[in-house]
């Protein structure tokens, strides 16, 4: 106990002493696995065989993957939701949070937490739930088409759409859940940064006789810049990595013609349905190539002349 009580840490390590919890869970749950993925893409493994069963292959992963049909049209797909989710979530997220910002006063809390609550929803109970929305046969969604077209005199009701069932619409389906998933957290980037801007801006073109539309795209948008390059590169990354809406909406295995897989499901399936861990290693590299190529052409889209965002 006398020893105990003796021990000091000195001013130097302490620093270290307090770190040294995160670097450690760092290094286990961040750097290892992630240094393991990339030696695992350069080999054939078995995993119930054990680690001793894996074989170096060099490239012939990455050569597989490159020539697999379904790669390319898993990216394809990806592609295709990332832009049709991701582009409206900004087109309608920035005139929404101008209208809350200039709207709502009082209550702008509790609007904003209302468009925020789908983005902390878990993702499976909200897949779920569009899942019975866009269902063919009771589903909501077809019912309050039928109405509609009633209600507008266009004649009988078609037959229900399938939604999740017709490779045609699985991608629409899936692209709206996504963009309503997140277009309230955009918002709500855009309504904090709206607030950011000097007052002081809007009297002056107020005084020089400036109208609102002037003032959006003259004051607003240059203001807004950055942060709309900061949800955008968001939006780039989570689009890239979709995963959970289509993987739950369309059963795990895309859909019909595989019109809903994205990279992130192929991913999965080569890895944990074809037992091909190191294909999926090497899927998850070229994946993360292709994220940083386009978030590094969204940076040098958002540059100004002369410095950076």
């Amino acid at each position: 106990m006398k020893a105990l009580r003796s021990f000091r840490l000195s001013a130097q390590s302490v620093p270290y002493v307090l770190l040294a919890p995160f670097i450690l869970l760092f290094l286990v749950f961040g750097l290892f696995p992630l240094g393991f993925s990339f030696f695992l893409a350069f080999q054939v493994w078995e995993p119930s065989a054990g680690l001793t069963s894996m074989k170096f292959v060099g490239l012939e992963n990455f050569v597989f993957a490159l020539e697999d049909p379904w790669f390319w049209k898993s990216l394809s797909n990806t592609a295709w939701l990332a832009l049709a989710s991701g582009v409206p979530q900004h087109l309608v997220a920035i005139p929404l949070a101008c209208f809350i910002h200039n709207a709502f006063k009082r209550w702008r809390n509790v609007v904003i937490g209302a468009y925020f609550l789908p983005y902390i929803t878990s993702t499976v109970a909200i897949a779920m739930m569009f899942s019975s929305l866009l269902s063919t046969d009771y589903g909501l969604v077809n019912q309050g088409l039928a109405a509609l077209q009633q209600a507008l005199g266009l004649g009988t009701p078609q037959a229900p759409i399938d939604w999740l069932g017709q490779a045609e619409n699985i991608k629409p389906a899936v692209s709206f859940v996504v963009f309503w998933r997140y277009v309230g957290f955009n918002t709500v980037l855009y309504l904090a940064a709206l607030q950011t801007i000097p007052k002081d801006l809007y009297e002056a073109a107020i005084m020089d006789g400036a109208s609102t539309l002037k003032q959006f795209f003259y004051i607003t948008l240059p203001s807004l810049k950055p942060m709309i390059f900061f949800g955008v590169t968001l939006t780039i990354i989570g689009g890239l990595q979709l995963f959970e809406e289509p993987f739950i909406l369309t059963g795990g295995r895309g859909g019909t013609d595989q019109a809903g897989m994205t990279t992130a499901m192929y991913m999965y399936r080569t890895a944990f349905e074809f037992n091909d861990f190191g294909t999926a290693s090497a899927l998850s590299w070229l994946l993360f190539v292709v994220v940083a190529l386009l978030t590094w052409v969204t940076n040098r889209a958002f540059k100004p002349r002369g410095g950076n965002v």
